[in-house]
């Protein structure tokens, strides 16, 4: 069983870090995170998948628990096979859910379990 150390990191310095699945297979990545600012936790990292350069990307909301840190890789783990988060609830940066709305995150949390 791995052991979790407790630490404090900058959300800058895991901004644009890549996120893979189990498999080594690149799902995207980090683009923002989104904090629950009554409760102080940090409840989705917003992740980038799809698009060339930039453009055409959709973006998914992703719990935070959902989500392993690698620090040596400076990426993070999703156990989610690439197919499948096609699948995922996701939205155009353009157009952002209200990720407050108990649907949403009914709906995300079914998703990701």
């Amino acid at each position: 069983m791995m052991t979790h150390v407790r630490r404090l990191m900058s959300a800058g310095t895991l901004t644009g870090d890549a996120v893979v699945n189990y498999e080594g297979e690149e799902l995207g990545k980090i683009e923002e995170f989104m904090f629950d600012t009554v409760d102080g936790k940090l409840a989705y990292a917003v992740l980038s998948f799809g698009g060339f350069v930039g453009l055409g990307d959709k973006l998914f909301a992703v719990p935070w628990k959902a989500l392993e840190l690698d620090e040596e890789k400076h990426s993070f783990k999703l156990n989610v096979d690439k197919e499948r988060l096609q699948e995922a609830p996701g939205f155009d940066k353009e157009n952002w859910p209200d990720m407050l709305a108990d649907t949403f995150a009914t709906e995300i949390d079914k998703f990701y379990g």
